[in-house]
């Protein structure tokens, strides 16, 4: 079954994010696993939707996970793309980076597929919405 890495594959890529020194000097801890009830100041970073594909072969189980992470300019409406493509630049290479440990499976790698930048709310605010793709071996 190919979900099974998704909650891991999730938990690893915010913990990822929050312990990135880059990312953190630019949008503090406003890193967010789900979308806050109220947008906060300045930049801030949503986890998003994932699709989930079954990646298994002869060989093992696995899994494809195209997932997104939203870099948006939160209430000030001051913010233009700047800082909001300055902290997607810092996600990317937060998540390019080798290492990343799973709890249920072993991520075989993760690549950038594209993004998309765009003024929202009526042209006052800004997003990125950048999507991934993680290939996760299940053994």
């Amino acid at each position: 079954m190919s979900w099974l890495a998704s909650a891991a594959l999730q938990g690893a890529v915010y913990q990822r994010l929050r312990g990135d020194a880059a990312l953190a000097a630019m949008v503090g801890d406003a890193i967010y696993d789900a979308m806050p009830v109220d947008a906060p100041g300045g930049v801030y970073v949503s986890l998003g939707p994932e699709d989930v594909r079954d990646a298994g072969d002869a060989t093992g189980r696995g899994s494809r996970h195209d997932f997104m992470v939203s870099v948006l300019s939160g209430t000030d409406r001051s913010v233009g793309f700047g800082p909001v493509k300055a902290a997607a630049a810092a996600v990317t290479g937060a998540l390019e980076r080798d290492g990343m440990v799973l709890e249920h499976g072993h991520l075989v790698g993760m690549w950038f597929l594209r993004a998309r930048g765009r003024r929202v709310e009526n042209g006052a605010a800004r997003r990125v919405d950048l999507t991934f793709r993680a290939l996760v071996d299940l053994g």
